[in-house]
This record gives C-alpha cells, structure tokens and sequence, in this order.
C-alpha cells in the first residue's frame, strides 16, 4: 500500500489547514503521526474502516478526521492552529480494525508533509 499526503503549508496562529492522505488500495485504519523539531514522532489522531475516530488529547476540539473509503483516502481538518503544532505530519496506515495509537502498529507510511505555525 502506497500513501501520497499533501495539503502542509505555512500558516499563522488561529487559522486552518487541511491535510489529505490517498492509499493506493483499500486499508482498513489510517492515522496522522507528527514529529517537532527535536521531538519524538507522536500520535495525532485515527480513523478505522468503520467510522471509529481517536484523538491525542491536544488536538481535541480543533483537529477533526475523516474519511472517504470510495477514495481510500483520509482528511485532517486543522483548526485554531498554534505554533505548537508546527511538525512534519505523516500519514499512516494498518490493516486492523482498530485504532492504536503505537506508531509500531502502522505498516504502511507516506512521506510527510510540513505543516509550520506562525505566531
């Protein structure tokens, strides 16, 4: 399985983005990781086939995922960013129904996309 993201970009504190992840074939979880600068790689939120979502406590009430299983494809609405969520965001994906929050867990890998907060 091969995920191409896109959608990072360079943005000041308060406004949007929105991230896209196309898999080349069906997958039945997908998720967004992020790495800061100097930081370990961390779990961001997570979608399962079935409509199941998961979000790291940080991105609660501003961050939103989605799916569309049509086009194997996963969204992450932005929202309210800050310059704490500056990081290189990657799309993830693994063929179980639930959702783990364990980059381990994730076989399938796209290759990043900057999302940078000014403030």
């Amino acid at each position: 399985v091969q995920l191409q993201a896109s959608g990072g970009g360079l943005v000041q504190a308060g406004e949007s983005l929105r991230l896209s992840c196309a898999a080349s074939e069906r997958i039945y979880t997908m998720g967004w990781f992020r790495q800061a600068p100097g930081k370990e790689r961390e779990f961001v939120a997570g979608i399962s086939w079935s409509g199941e979502i998961f979000y790291t406590d940080s991105v609660k009430g501003r961050f939103t995922i989605s799916r569309d299983n049509a086009k194997n494809t996963v969204f992450l609405q932005m929202n309210s960013l800050k310059s704490e969520d500056t990081a290189v965001y990657y799309c993830a994906a693994a063929n179980r129904m639930w959702i783990d929050t364990s980059e381990s867990e994730y076989e399938y890998w796209g290759q990043g996309t900057l999302v940078t907060v000014s403030s």
